[in-house]
């Protein structure tokens, strides 16, 4: 019995979750494996939370293992895919940044792999009667608690999702408030050397408005010319 009810729990809190953050170059395209199996929910989510110039956008390309292609983003800047997995094998996860010429992206996903099974029934009839009628109350009260640590299971996969989603926004929101004092910090750099350029030329043309023709410099320099 114990045996049962700890295969019980594993199964039902089995998933397979993987995060990343990586950089995808100009002109190239990034991909990754991940071997499902049949009946095997996917579900990926990503978000483009950076890029070197331009705006902030990736292709997405979902494969099976044939090679038959599920989901096609173009230049998108996040989405959120889900798919049950009808083959058995490695699918691919692709990050296209082909049409980009010189901004990388600054890239982050999360990929769950579940068994949409894991939600149904636990015991079947066979395993019913291998335990008898006496242990009808221990197979309700292990359903109970398979089902308790089920809806535990998916509120906190639904909360460290939420809470992965946020910290992407929020380095999103980063790098674009970075990115924009970067800029605003380079344009004034500019337009002050600009003013001080025509500060100078203004200061100095007012005085040759006021100066003596025969007192200027370059003809104290050069006075036979002056005098020819």
């Amino acid at each position: 019995m114990r045996y049962i009810f700890l295969t019980t729990i594993f199964s039902v809190v089995f998933a397979y979750e993987k995060d990343m953050t990586f950089t995808v170059q100009a002109g190239k395209s990034d991909c990754f494996y991940q071997r499902v199996l049949p009946n095997e929910v996917i579900d990926i989510e990503y978000q483009v939370i950076d890029a070197s110039q331009g705006e902030l956008d990736i292709s997405f390309q979902l494969s099976d293992p044939v090679g038959m292609m599920i989901v096609a983003d173009y230049k998108k800047p996040e989405n959120a895919h889900r798919h049950t997995a009808v083959l058995e094998g490695d699918y691919r996860f692709c990050f296209d940044n082909t049409f980009s010429t010189f901004s990388q992206k600054t890239v982050f996903f999360d990929l769950m792999i579940d068994n949409e099974d894991s939600q149904g029934k636990d015991y079947d009839d066979e395993k019913e009667m291998e335990l008898g009628n006496a242990a009808e109350t221990y197979v309700m009260r292990v359903r109970d608690i398979s089902e308790s640590v089920t809806r535990v299971k998916d509120n906190v996969s639904a909360a460290r999702r939420l809470q992965e989603l946020l910290s992407a926004h929020e380095a999103r929101d980063r790098n674009l408030a970075e990115d924009m004092c970067d800029r605003v910090l380079k344009w004034s750099l500019v337009q002050i050397v600009l003013m001080s350029v025509i500060g100078v030329f203004q200061v100095y043309f007012v005085r040759s408005l006021f100066e003596d023709p025969s007192n200027r410099s370059f003809k104290k320099l050069v006075p036979n010319l002056i005098s020819q």
